[in-house]
């Protein structure tokens, strides 16, 4: 099991996150995954990121291209095009996250695919609908949060900013490949594809279904703290500027635990923090009251208290320090891999395991076209018909 999806073939006309995203998960499940680039350049992520010499290597396009193969084909020309349909005849999954209306102009909508292969299951994210007020207008991650309400959960009203890694395009991606998965069932069952549509604004919606029902239901419009105040979960500096996080919830024992842990019965009996809902009501007066306890003593200390008395807790790592945390070791998240061209590599495994089991046969993330010559021969292109696609500058 640690392949399920060993057979179903992919063609990912994927760029950024949200499409590659949703590939790698496929990919990660044992999915035959051919990304499909453009000869000059390939993705655009290969050169983007922090370092100004990627070489079409960059680190976050490793990130979200690992156990894929990369063909060059340049769908813009006629060749390419003829090239993509002929491959697509035989693919279980086309997977897109182009602006609304691209697949189509390039001859590749989803009623002009299914015609030839009607068993395809047509995957399409984009930031908005393709007939909706919003169609034309692009759109990354921050257009997905913003729009659907998840950014007002995190922004400072008094100094905004963005923080924090990309959200709606991971959400995208991830309830994409729920939904081609869901398509491949039925299709084992009805013999017939279907086209899976996305939207990182709908994506990003459902990510946060309690934010909406707080509103519709009780009339709360939730702030970035809201959740915080409810769930009683908190972030402290220590003595030694290193930072805790706690998080109680609704559990009365874990909070007279954290009260034991800190030696302040004092606290519990304050008329405002009695109950639980005195608590979440008065949950800045909680966190002032609480800031200068725990800034009196190291991290070490408080770990240690906390987790002597059971209390949620843990320490709030760095992305090093996280690597190195000895759960994570455990879990074996990490390996190995090596590119002929590109040398060693650390990646990530698929988080979930399957009858105790990740993955198996991982690929590292691939260079630009390096399995053009391989997958075009897969899918049945003779030798000169490869030579006449290079010559005519489509691969």
């Amino acid at each position: 099991m640690s392949s399920p999806l060993k057979g179903i073939r992919v063609l990912e006309l994927g760029q950024f996150i949200a499409g590659p995203y949703a590939a790698l998960q496929l990919a990660d499940l044992g999915a035959r995954v051919i990304k499909v680039e453009r000869p000059q350049g390939g993705d655009a992520f290969r050169e983007f990121g922090l370092s100004a010499d990627a070489q079409g290597y960059s680190h976050n396009f490793c990130a979200f291209n690992r156990n894929k193969l990369s063909i060059t084909l340049d769908v813009n020309s006629p060749r390419g095009q003829e090239a993509f349909r002929r491959m697509a005849r035989q693919a279980d999954v086309v997977l897109e996250n182009f602006r609304p209306g691209v697949m189509k102009r390039l001859g590749f909508g989803y009623e002009a695919l299914r015609a030839d292969n009607p068993r395809l299951v047509y995957c399409s994210i984009s930031g908005f609908a393709e007939d909706g007020p919003y169609g034309g207008r692009p759109a990354y991650d921050a257009v997905g949060q913003a729009l659907s309400g998840l950014m007002s959960l995190f922004v400072d009203p008094q100094d905004p900013r963005t923080l924090g890694p990309t959200l709606s395009d991971q959400v995208s991606g991830m309830q994409a490949c729920m939904a081609v998965l869901a398509a491949l069932y039925e299709r084992e069952r009805s013999g017939k594809g279907a086209r899976v549509e996305v939207t990182m604004v709908e994506a990003s919606m459902a990510l946060i279904p309690d934010a909406f029902t707080a509103y519709t239901q009780a009339g709360h419009v939730m702030q970035p703290e809201s959740r915080a105040a409810v769930s009683l979960s908190f972030a402290f500096a220590c003595a030694d500027g290193k930072i805790l996080a706690i998080h109680v919830s609704s559990m009365e024992k874990f909070w007279q635990a954290l009260l034991a842990a800190t030696d302040r019965p004092d606290i519990g009996e304050d008329a405002r923090f009695r109950d639980r809902m005195g608590r979440i009501k008065n949950y800045e007066a909680l966190v002032q009251l609480l800031r200068p306890v725990f800034a009196a003593k190291p991290r070490e200390y408080w770990a240690e208290r906390l987790a002597a008395h059971d209390v949620p807790a843990a320490v709030v790592h760095s992305i090093p320090e996280a690597m190195e945390e000895p759960e994570v070791r455990h879990l074996g998240m990490f390996h190995e891999l090596s590119h002929p061209r590109y040398g060693k590599l650390t990646a990530m495994r698929r988080a979930a395991r399957i009858g105790g089991e990740r993955e198996s046969d991982p690929l590292p993330p691939a260079a630009l076209g390096e399995h053009t010559d391989a997958v075009l021969r897969e899918f049945g292109f003779a030798a000169p018909e490869i030579a006449g696609l290079r010559a005519a500058g489509a691969i």
